[in-house]
């Protein structure tokens, strides 16, 4: 009898709230589902990527380990950096009504594509156990919004994927300078030093693989500061992991890039 209740009543609430596409908010059959138009613009990042910051390199052969020219030249501070899809229209605007529309059901959403290159990054690792960790907002961000996005995704991930969660291992020491308009080296400035560990901090991470979770990957500098953060903490290795990573259009064509002349709004806002 109760599932027969609970079936009529999720029947008459699509009738009234019928579930709609995230991307463009057209009904859909079921909820967290992109209608065709949106599903098809959405770009899989699954190919060939740099071994070390995961920015895809469409002309590396498949299986074959490679670096791009900016981690050969300055090798950032964690084992790989992967995204579920490339930053565009749709995508920005799963992440932003998450973010402000308070649509925290988008959070799952976002953690369904983000478990692939999450179980992805546990290839080829010594076994260490997996603890995913969620790049954290500064109290007065925290207590003006309510939420921290990058904490209910990474919860989202660990009740699909039964990794571990730990949203308090790492803390925003200070407030920041928005990185709107800055270039890469002024970016880095403005976020050395933004992120510090637990007091016990040790003691949760040691010997473990830290995975950093992130909505959107734009230059790397908020991720690159956080992981240098939890270089300190003992872990054995420390990764990333984002909703939508920006790619340059460049890349298509060659794999020597710049990110000084990106401007991400949600980057942006994250380090404001």
């Amino acid at each position: 009898m109760r599932r027969i209740l609970r079936t009529a009543g999720r029947a008459a609430l699509d009738y009234a709230l019928p579930p709609r596409c995230p991307g463009c908010g057209v009904i859909v059959g079921e909820d967290r589902q992109f209608c065709l138009t949106c599903w098809s613009s959405l770009h899989f990042l699954d190919g060939p990527a740099c071994a070390r910051c995961s920015i895809p390199l469409p002309t590396a052969l498949p299986g074959v380990v490679v670096e791009c020219g900016a981690c050969m030249a300055d090798a950032p501070p964690f084992d790989g950096a992967p995204a579920a899809v490339a930053y565009g229209p749709v995508a920005r605007t799963v992440a932003l009504r998450l973010k402000y529309g308070r649509r925290t059901g988008h959070a799952r959403l976002m953690a369904q594509l983000m478990a692939r290159p999450l179980a992805g990054l546990g290839e080829g690792g010594a076994g260490e156990a997996m603890l995913l960790v969620p790049v954290p907002l500064h109290r007065w961000r925290l207590w003006s919004r309510g939420f921290n996005q990058a904490a209910l995704v990474a919860d989202a991930l660990a009740r699909l994927t039964g990794a571990a969660h730990d949203p308090h291992l790492l803390v925003r020491a200070r407030a920041t300078a928005m990185l709107r308009g800055k270039g890469r080296r002024e970016r880095e400035r403005i976020v050395a030093g933004a992120f510090a560990l637990a007091p016990d901090a040790r003691a949760r991470a040691a010997g473990r693989h830290l995975v950093l979770i992130d909505d959107v990957h734009a230059s790397g500098a908020t991720l690159r500061a956080a992981a240098r953060a939890l270089r300190r903490s003992g872990a054995a290795r420390i990764s990333a992991l984002s909703w939508a990573r920006v790619v340059p259009d460049a890349l298509m064509t060659s794999n020597i890039f710049d990110f000084a002349s990106l401007d991400s709004d949600i980057d942006a806002e994250r380090i404001g």
